[in-house]
């Protein structure tokens, strides 16, 4: 992942159009036309063997002609010149170019090369970034930059728009233009043969000219560079995106459940959630999204009051509402009577509040007033419809003072045309989202809960994780690793299930037999009553061809089940291998809801865990859920709670809730197997029984294939996990003391370290004082992105026994992995001795095995302790700057390199 030089492309000092053109309707005339009838105020040079002047401009032959190098280069130019271009721009000294031209990936040079190809080898000595090819664009309106082949310019804004799609493109700002929306940035990604959404996101995460971002997203290529910069972004501003190709058709069959279930777009719709970002599916929620979070106030519920002078807008709200899977709130019994006093006898006396359609203003001030101190009320829909009463702009004007003061959110409609754009005007300048129909409404309020809700899987700190179980890990990918050695794929059923028992999951007795004679020994061996079913490396699912019987109490019954299963598979399916039989106690768990558990491999994401409702007809009952690993309580309890089972489990009449800590704990077990054994490609565990007692599996199946020796077993993986490897127990002061990355559970401990800092410390550390963490700040210091930042804990048990922490080293590298900015803090009671020597020099050794060029950071120059101690491990201290600040720098590998 990459910004380097992308500040010469979207805000560029000069721009050079190579393949200029005078001829009419031409790539090369309209690129040119464009750049300079937007205005920019910097130098433009046009690059033609054919022309000498155009629009004024004198035109230069060649690249080697140019009398400077152009910040920018726009190649209009034939596919088979392109990378030639390329190498002479990066000669010359450009840092950035748009290549416009299309057919580079279908063409090939002397070498075999394809052109898009040989363009980045040419470009890659002199980091010279490509966008493109295959591209309408960029425009930035700021500078007046128009540097595409757009039909038309764009608005100035603070909304950057990144779309895959040309065709998109163009119509989106016809769309916006006509509807008065501005751009900070607009860009058309093409091909993404260098720049690519992570590098943008990068870039567009710290513009300060950017407030919002919106993506148009059809395929994403390196998932774990999408999700570090889109988990970056999302966290400083609004990231909207409206992903194509949401239909089911075009996916493969799978051998599993799982792989069936878990389609590519449950997976990115998973992958947006995770990130903290809002998906919608249509243009208008695009921007309207933007709109509406741009003004939102902070949401702490989903609880929708809805105040409205007509019964039928009303209906049609809450009906938009419940569908939406939204939450009416039930009104109080002091708001009804302090309504009661305020309404006509006919009002509704319920939510949606019906005013009545002769309300005067103060009527629907005095409504509003007390919807406001309603404590089940989360946020409030206003809706008016024009009436002959009283004019809508008087309405407005004499709710907005209220409404705009307001601490919760309001939503309004203005049902209507001429006769209420004066009203909707006032509330849209005082910053009220505004809507023309209910259901737009609605839908507005739902996008704030959605994102809000996302923004808190991404901000929130979980409890802290219990002791991790033992886990086999070696024991589990011996048996994966045999199969394969084997020449199989799929492995049996007593095979899946002590890969699983080797990560502490419970799972019902199981053993493999070759015989009906076999079966009969082993059954009574476990004890009756037991299952018998087939193995066979040819069947997937055992009950397709009867090859399950349950409940089998005697060893004459386990004798006639398995000859009647024998024939009957020689009957269906009379290729299929028979290898044995696999004999199970019976799970007597009369009350236990049968759910599905799995692993699934998306192309693109990597490892996928997957939940939902479980038994034969998993597929037509579709309820499920997916997420990416790794999981940790909340994430695994989000994961649940999607799905439609999550309430059957809460329990319900004399059926008691189901274990959830066990199910959640299954959960995040599978998201570590996935994680730690790269061979395991899916996983069925159907049906995971779960009751009041707790989790087993009752049935498994796994699918294995050969892992890539030559690539990192993390690198598969959207979201880099926990890493252990990183642990260091060492002695200190004559105890143990662990020396480990952060986690997200470190939630508490990482309070209780900042309260037993003084204040003096905490001015230190963070430049300003600061009595308490915030819950942001809070998860910002310990749910971190380990692919690009890294905090060490000093931790061992406290007084109480819980972990306490000591100390903290952190650093932060940008998207290059240049520079790195670190911060260390020790306890201020135990400052003095070596704490922070030990975290610093564990930091440094990582950033060096990283390959990071350089650690910087920045102390107040009262902070003489950082200071000397930065000395001693060899930093250059700066003096301090005319702000009382010092730069730290120390350089681990040679700038050129």
């Amino acid at each position: 992942m990459s910004v380097r030089n992308l500040r010469h492309l979207f805000a560029p000092a000069s721009v050079a159009v190579i393949g200029a053109s005078g001829r009419a309707h031409s790539v090369g005339a309209t690129v040119l036309r464009n750049v300079l009838d937007a205005g920019f105020g910097g130098t433009v040079y046009a690059v033609n063997p054919k022309y000498d002047t155009l629009s004024g401009l004198p035109v230069y032959h060649s690249v080697e002609q140019l009398p400077a190098a152009p910040a920018l280069a726009l190649i209009c130019t034939p596919p088979a010149t392109v990378p030639r271009i390329v190498a002479q721009l990066g000669a010359l000294g450009t840092r950035a170019a748009i290549i416009i031209t299309a057919g580079l990936g279908a063409l090939r040079d002397e070498q075999g090369r394809t052109l898009r190809q040989a363009a980045l080898d040419a470009a890659k000595p002199y980091l010279l970034r490509l966008l493109g090819p295959n591209c309408v664009g960029l425009l930035v309106p700021g500078i007046c930059l128009n540097a595409s082949f757009a039909h038309t310019g764009a608005l100035p804004g603070r909304i950057a728009f990144v779309s895959q799609s040309g065709a998109l493109v163009t119509a989106v700002l016809d769309w916006a233009n006509s509807r008065g929306i501005g751009f900070s940035k607009f860009i058309s990604l093409g091909e993404s043969a260098d720049v690519d959404f992570g590098d943008v996101l990068d870039y567009l995460a710290s513009d300060a000219d950017t407030g919002a971002i919106l993506l148009y997203v059809e395929d994403v290529r390196n998932a774990r560079k999408f999700m570090s910069a889109a988990r970056a972004a999302a966290r400083s501003k609004p990231t909207v995106v409206l992903k194509a190709g949401r239909a089911p058709e075009g996916a493969k069959a799978a051998a599993s459940h799982t792989g069936a279930l878990a389609g590519s777009d449950d997976v990115y719709d998973c992958a947006i959630r995770r990130a903290g970002m809002l998906r919608v599916f249509t243009t208008e929620d695009l921007f309207g999204a933007v709109e509406t979070l741009a003004r939102a106030r902070p949401i702490f519920g989903e609880r929708l009051a809805i105040m409205t002078n007509g019964g039928g807008p009303g209906v049609m709200a809450t009906d938009a509402l419940i569908c939406g899977n939204g939450k009416l709130a039930a009104l109080s019994g002091a708001s009804l009577d302090m309504l009661d006093q305020l309404l006509p006898p006919t009002w509704s006396r319920a939510n949606p509040v019906d005013i009545i359609g002769d309300a005067p203003a103060e009527r629907y001030r005095q409504t509003l007033e007390v919807l406001l101190k309603e404590p089940q009320a989360d946020a409030i829909l206003f809706i008016h419809a024009p009436t002959a009463i009283v004019p809508s702009a008087e309405v407005a004007g004499t709710v907005v003072p209220l409404a705009r003061s307001a601490s919760r959110n309001i939503l309004s409609c203005w049902l209507g045309g001429d006769a209420v754009a004066q009203a909707r005007r006032l509330f849209s300048d005082a910053g009220i989202p505004t809507f023309d129909t209910p259901e737009e409404a609605v839908n507005g309020f739902l996008q704030i809960v959605n994102y809000r809700h996302n923004q808190d899987l991404l901000m929130q700190v979980p409890a802290a994780e219990g002791a991790h179980l033992a886990v086999q890990r070696e024991r589990a990918q011996s048996i994966a690793r045999a199969a394969l050695a084997q020449g199989r794929t799929m492995l049996s059923e007593p095979e899946a299930k002590a890969i699983l028992a080797a990560y502490g999951i419970a799972v019902v007795e199981t053993r493999s037999v070759e015989s009906v004679e076999q079966a009969q020994r082993a059954a009574v061996e476990i004890g009756f009553p037991v299952a018998v079913k087939i193995l066979s490396p040819d069947i997937t699912h055992k009950s397709d061809v009867g090859g399950v019987a349950l409940d089998l109490d005697s060893v004459e019954a386990v004798r006639a089940a398995a000859q009647r299963m024998h024939k009957r598979l020689s009957e269906l399916q009379p290729q299929a291998r028979l290898t044995g039989f696999s004999v199970q106690q019976m799970a007597r768990r009369p009350e236990a809801h049968e759910l599905i558990v799995g692993i699934s491999t998306d192309p693109v994401f990597g490892p996928v865990i997957l939940f939902g409702q479980g038994g034969i007809a998993v597929e037509v009952v579709g309820d499920h859920a997916v997420a990416l690993p790794p999981l940790n309580t909340v994430l695994a309890r989000d994961l649940v709670g999607r799905t439609r089972v999550a309430r059957l489990l809460a329990g319900y009449r004399n059926r008691a809730p189901a274990d959830m800590e066990a199910i959640l704990s299954v959960l995040i077990q599978i998201a570590q197997l996935a994680a730690d054994i790269p061979e395991i490609v899916e996983l069925d565990i159907n049906p995971l029984l779960a009751d009041s007692a707790g989790a087993i599996v009752l049935d498994a199946r796994m699918r294995v294939a050969p892992a890539d020796l030559s690539a990192s077993s993390l690198d598969r993986l959207a979201i880099r996990p926990y890493p252990s490897e990183l642990e260091e127990e060492i002695e200190w002061e004559g105890r143990p003391l662990l020396l480990r990355p952060v986690r997200p559970g470190d939630g508490a401990a990482h309070l209780a370290f900042f309260d037993a800092l003084s204040a003096e410390d905490v001015r230190y550390r963070m430049f300003v004082r600061v009595r308490e963490l915030q819950p942001s700040q809070l998860a910002r210091f310990t749910q971190i992105d380990y692919d690009r930042e890294m905090a060490f804990i000093a931790t061992r048990p406290g007084p109480d026994g819980q972990s306490e922490t000591l100390g903290v080293a952190r650093v932060v590298a940008d998207p290059d992995n240049v520079q790195a900015e670190f911060a260390v803090t020790v306890r201020s009671d135990l400052k003095g001795h070596g704490l922070g020597t030990l975290l610093m020099d564990k930091l440094i050794g990582y950033c060096r095995s990283r390959g990071t060029r350089e650690i910087v950071g920045e102390a107040l120059a009262q902070n003489t302790r950082v200071i000397k101690l930065a000395r001693k491990l060899g930093f250059a201290v700066a003096p301090a700057t005319s702000e009382g600040a010092v730069h730290m720098s120390l350089l681990l590998r040679d700038r050129g390199a």
